[in-house]
């Protein structure tokens, strides 16, 4: 549906919360017009949620932009567009950090300073393509901190480093020119902890048939609230509820399952914020798993789709 053919109260709700959402941005302060950063969201939101059979509703484009890291979003943006105020503001925030996680990597203070600022010139967009600055913040999309996302670069950095290395310098150039070699080091493991996949795909896998089934009508098939409500036979104020409930209870899994593998509750916290598209968790093949069959006999499975069908 345009915006032409909305009734006017939805265009009004709609205007009402694109101007929040810029207002809880803080993108004015980096000269971000309201218009440029609702074309944001709409990039943000076409990448991350718009690739299923079924459009988005106004309801859902809401929902998922209100849940995103305005603030940092607006910052990296920002940055990568070249404001030199919100670079003012990262430097400050972040260049600090960028150092302590280099160094948490690496090791080595002299590896961890090449490294962080190898990182620091892609993110300022050094390297510019046909005249145009190209940074790696454009790829931030607000899912998770810009923090854990620095995190995760710069480890994918570290990796991509390392092989490069390997490829190009063999052992026995080295041993020819006298290196002296330090202790090994073993390969970086993926950016994605296995850890949190465990715990994901555990508390996922204790959810009954109908938590699965709705989890995956809402998040995965972008199903109504209300077509959600008729297939299972509630109110859809019900299976808001309901959704809310998995929410909450589903954290509360993965952070006990977190804790039991060895995390502390600060780490766990940070776990959870891994972008989902990190993950090797089949989250489809989990939620829906049996999940149907079990919550509908044929016979209601049938006059379901039959239902659908006149629609």
């Amino acid at each position: 549906m345009s915006t032409q053919e909305m009734p006017r109260s939805a265009q009004s709700n709609q205007g009402a919360d694109a101007v929040a959402l810029y207002e809880r941005s803080g993108a004015a302060a980096y000269g971000v017009s309201a218009e440029q950063f609702a074309a944001i969201l709409d990039e943000v939101f076409r990448k991350c949620l718009s690739q299923g059979p079924a459009p988005a509703s106004i309801e859902q484009k809401t929902d998922f932009c209100a849940a995103l890291r305005l603030e940092e979003l607006a910052l990296a943006r920002a940055c990568a567009a070249g404001n030199e105020r919100a670079w003012q503001d990262f430097i400050s925030r972040y260049r600090q950090k960028l150092h302590s996680m280099a160094l948490h990597i690496t090791r080595d203070s002299a590896h961890a300073a090449e490294l962080a600022d190898s990182l620091f010139a892609d993110l300022y967009g050094v390297n510019a393509r046909e005249g145009v600055r190209s940074s790696k913040l454009v790829s931030y999309t607000g899912r998770g901190s810009l923090e854990g996302w620095l995190r995760t670069v710069m480890a994918q950095e570290f990796i991509n480093r390392y092989r490069k290395q390997k490829r190009t310098v063999s052992l026995e150039e080295q041993t020819e020119e006298g290196v002296q070699f330090a202790a090994a080091v073993p390969e970086p493991a993926a950016t994605s902890d296995q850890r949190l996949e465990a715990a994901i795909d555990e508390a996922l896998a204790e959810l009954p048939a109908e938590d699965r089934f709705t989890l995956a009508s809402y998040y995965l098939d972008r199903r109504t609230l209300a077509e959600i409500a008729r297939s299972l036979g509630l109110h859809e104020s019900s299976v808001s509820r309901r959704l809310d409930r998995l929410a909450t209870g589903l954290r509360k899994r993965i952070l006990a399952g977190l804790r039991m593998r060895g995390m502390s509750h600060a780490q766990a916290t940070e776990a959870l914020e891994t972008d989902v598209r990190d993950l090797r968790v089949n989250l489809r093949s989990r939620l829906t798993q049996d999940s149907v069959a079990k919550t509908f006999p044929e016979s209601k499975v049938q006059a379901r789709d039959a239902g659908d069908g006149k629609q």
